[in-house]
């Protein structure tokens, strides 16, 4: 069975964490579409020649073969775009942070739930055998309340952001999110 899915941003969280991982899985995952507000050279990669592009976000969320849509946009933008894709009647995938507010989070699973659909933000080192020993740790109750962390992760770029940034892109939202689930 193939899954038909669908992209909403064509980022670098699209183009460097998630499309190259589903395009390896052509005989079980399908990219039918992919909504973006504005087009990019890079469409017309070779490896892209299947996907259709479009500004069209009504067109993608019609399409009843699409049973996935992966939100990998600004963060502020992440609630709106999971909140159509659900009234759409589509299962979604949010790259992190998964909203700015407990309240919208709230918001997004309800709407799933009423609909029998699953909304899930990504996360990347859930999985991973560290942190599947960390949570077991927990759960046992042998460390006790846990009342702070200390962690480190690296983030080095050569060039300063020329963009300001939002609250939900700072160390903890945009960054925390890889090593607290």
């Amino acid at each position: 069975m193939t899954l038909h899915c669908a992209f909403i941003g064509f980022g670098k969280s699209t183009t460097r964490y998630h499309l190259p991982y589903v395009l390896n899985r052509k005989d079980t995952w399908h990219v039918a579409h992919i909504f973006r507000r504005h087009a990019k050279p890079e469409e017309q990669a070779p490896q892209y020649s299947h996907i259709h592009f479009t500004s069209d976000l009504d067109e993608v969320l019609g399409d009843p073969q699409v049973k996935l849509v992966i939100v990998c946009t600004h963060a502020d933008s992440h609630f709106e775009y999971a909140k159509r894709a659900l009234e759409a009647g589509k299962n979604v995938l949010v790259e992190k942070p998964f909203t700015p507010t407990l309240a919208e989070a709230k918001v997004l699973f309800e709407l799933a739930r009423s609909k029998g659909l699953t909304v899930t933000p990504y996360q990347n080192r859930r999985f991973d055998s560290c942190f599947l020993t960390a949570k077991k740790a927990i759960e046992s109750g042998k460390l006790g309340k846990i009342v702070e962390i200390e962690s480190h992760f690296d983030y080095y770029r050569p060039v300063a952001e020329t963009k300001p940034g939002l609250p939900q892109d700072g160390a903890f939202y945009g960054l925390g999110v890889h090593t607290m689930d």
